[in-house]
């Protein structure tokens, strides 16, 4: 694909006082700027299944979400552009009033398909299968082996004397990227943005081949604000000021989540002095479109 444009991309220093108080170094890698829909995480995630389906002779990609999935239109645009089909199975009974996201797949000729919530948490259900046989299937958030093995590109972006990996999580499956591909001083934190996924690090460890011994890693499951794409006044009045103060734009599903569950790690003293502290913004600020005009400085 030529419309990747990795050129765009740049570790940005954040400067606020919590991270001079504590004789740290916090940075963050813009993935956001690698395209409008494909950016962060989503474009590296797809990489290796795209590549399997060529190779295996497929021109048709199903995948699942929900309404507000960026993964969903990722694999939208990607498949767009790359002139295959697309077929996205959407977790819910259809509404009246799709959300931006799918608005914005449709625009990528995605067929919609709705799922009810039984069916969606059982979706490796055989009648897919059948009636979908000419589809090559991604699971939700790219969750899988394959979608591991693009996410060592990204540590192009990452400095070799970074000590400390921190990125969102939702599957998992980028934070298994991230502490597959790790140099050996470096430690990989997650911040869940899913309510009550404790069962996180064993999904992550179910990724990765029987012989490897990771490095050091931890998950957060605190900073969920209510749970995934739940958002409070606070966050939002957070985004704002992550903006005012660092002209950093962050979407209230995903990143604000992880930057807030940065900063608020290193008020506790976390990240040991002379620390460096590279975040991954992974992207997802379309999911913004659903809020009103205004509510955002950005």
């Amino acid at each position: 694909m030529s419309i990747i444009s990795p050129e765009k991309v740049f570790v940005q220093q954040l400067n606020l006082p919590v991270f001079s108080e504590r004789k740290i170094q916090v940075s963050i890698v813009r993935l956001d700027l690698i395209h409008p829909f494909i950016s962060g995480n989503k474009w590296f995630k797809l990489s290796g299944y795209i590549k399997d389906a060529a190779e295996k002779g497929y021109q048709k990609i199903a995948t699942f979400g929900g309404a507000y999935s960026n993964h969903i239109l990722a694999t939208a645009a990607y498949c767009y552009d790359n002139s295959l089909k697309a077929v996205g199975f959407i977790r819910g009974e259809e509404p009246s009033d799709y959300s931006n996201i799918l608005q914005e797949a449709l625009k990528f000729n995605m067929q919609l398909v709705f799922l009810s919530r039984e069916d969606y948490k059982n979706r490796n259900l055989s009648f897919l299968k059948e009636e979908y046989s000419d589809c090559y299937f991604i699971d939700e958030g790219g969750f899988g082996p394959l979608g591991i093995t693009g996410i060592k590109d990204i540590f192009e972006w990452i400095p070799t004397e970074t000590n400390f990996i921190v990125a969102a999580c939702g599957t998992g499956t980028t934070l298994a990227g991230l502490i597959y591909s790790a140099l050996l001083h470096q430690q990989i934190v997650g911040i869940n943005v899913l309510k009550g996924y404790e069962a996180i690090v064993e999904d992550i460890n179910s990724l990765f081949p029987s012989y490897f011994k990771p490095n050091k890693w931890e998950v957060f499951n605190d900073y969920h604000f209510g749970g995934y794409a739940k958002k409070t006044d606070s966050l939002i009045h957070f985004m704002n000021q992550l903006w005012d103060t660092n002209r950093l734009p962050t979407d209230f599903v995903y990143e604000s989540k992880m930057m807030f569950g940065l900063i608020d790690l290193a008020e506790k003293g976390y990240f040991p002095q002379n620390s460096s502290v590279l975040a991954i913004h992974s992207g997802g600020l379309q999911g913004n479109y659903s809020l009103p005009k205004g509510l955002l400085h950005f």
